[in-house]
């Protein structure tokens, strides 16, 4: 398998197993995700319809796994800055965290806030959250892939 193959490969099984996994711990495990989660969401989903035309020959298939690279990388970021807001590295910047202010109106702010809160994590294991997960596999991947692109193939 050519170091081309096994970014593309990377660039689909990445963003199909991190999101097999949010949505079983989701609707298996019933651990539902916060605003940040949704967050960390949407570039995977971006993610793979682009590895999936990689494989389509008359498609520009680098760029594609590229633009799929980037996208896993973008998840890994903002899994990074809520694994901050987690541990409370620093304050959060949407309405599910406690340090949030909704200005004036508390009542209001307390009834509409969401149930699931983004400053406190559901699930942790070996003192990493879900999204400290996202971050460190997605980064680490998104990286591989684009060390394995840059990577000249050798004649066998």
């Amino acid at each position: 398998m050519t170091s081309f193959q096994k970014a593309r490969a990377l660039a689909l099984l990445i963003p199909a197993a991190l999101l097999a996994g949010a949505w079983g711990f989701q609707l298996i495990g019933h651990l539902y995700p916060c605003e940040m989660c949704h967050w960390q969401r949407w570039p995977h989903y971006a993610a793979l319809p682009l590895a999936l035309l990689a494989f389509v020959p008359a498609l520009p298939q680098r760029l594609l796994v590229a633009l799929a690279a980037i996208a896993i990388a973008v998840s890994g970021a903002i899994g990074v800055a809520h694994a901050g807001v987690e541990y409370h590295w620093w304050q959060g910047f949407t309405a599910c965290t406690s340090t949030f202010s909704a200005g004036g109106d508390t009542l209001s702010a307390i009834m509409n806030a969401p149930v699931v809160r983004c400053d406190a994590p559901q699930w942790t294991f070996a003192g990493i959250s879900l999204a400290g997960f996202n971050a460190i596999i997605s980064i680490l991947g998104a990286l591989t892939i684009a060390v394995l692109l840059t990577r000249r193939s050798r004649a066998a």
